[in-house]
């Protein structure tokens, strides 16, 4: 199950897991996908997380791998920078990733095995100007993941976190050519990254052959941090 799979990065985490024989549920909030297990829910909520892991044991019968993807920006400086705009970044970002694990833990736990990664970000580990909310949400996903990784080894459950440096997406098409530049200057391989990148590290994450990695961080950001 994979939550925002409508954009860039989520769609390309959900296609390298289906082409490695798994069986998708793409979730989706504002932009539909075309998928043949796809389901909308609002997964800052509690109802829209539950509805979402009930729906994927519904079809499938069990859940497997749970992929916390889904997330927004509010960007604005912290001294302008309004409390809904904090609270919408953090109920979906950090909030949504909590009630999402929260319901997918329960048939993990009892079938004795799981998968789970969430996806953070280099601005929760170096910070950006201009992202209090967003930044905070995402160093909030890595004491989550790390927490969490912690309450369930026991039962043969791993929890990761995939820090993505910067990707294109439709927020990087708006960025100035110097802004674009200045941003290449800092990363030492000298380019952005692709989602394709980051699904592939999901996609080892999730494999038995990281059955021994829990409660860690990977950085795929081309050196930047």
């Amino acid at each position: 199950m994979v939550t925002g799979a409508s954009g860039a990065l989520g769609s390309a985490a959900a296609r390298q897991l289906a082409e490695l024989g798994a069986i998708v549920v793409w979730n989706y909030n504002r932009s539909g996908v075309e998928a043949e297990h796809a389901f909308r829910a609002d997964v800052s909520t509690a109802e829209g997380a539950q509805a979402l892991v009930e729906y994927a044991l519904k079809e499938l019968g069990r859940l497997d791998i749970l992929v916390n993807n889904a997330g927004i920006t509010r960007d604005g400086l912290a001294m302008r920078m309004s409390e809904d705009d904090w609270d919408a970044v953090l109920d979906t970002n950090l909030k949504g990733a909590f009630l999402c694990a929260k319901a997918a833990l329960r048939p993990m736990l009892k079938q004795r095995w799981g998968r789970i990664v969430n996806v953070s970000s280099v601005a929760g580990i170096i910070g950006n100007p201009g992202q209090a909310n967003y930044s905070s949400a995402k160093a909030g996903l890595i004491g989550l993941t790390k927490s969490l990784a912690r309450e369930v080894a026991s039962r043969n459950v791993t929890v990761n976190a995939v820090a993505p440096g910067y990707v294109p997406s439709a927020i990087w098409d708006d960025v100035s050519d110097d802004a674009k530049q200045a941003v290449l200057q800092q990363i030492p391989m000298g380019r952005t990254g692709t989602p394709e990148d980051v699904a592939a590290a999901i996609a080892f994450l999730v494999s038995e052959e990281a059955a021994y990695i829990t409660g860690q961080v990977l950085a795929i950001d081309g050196g930047l941090t």
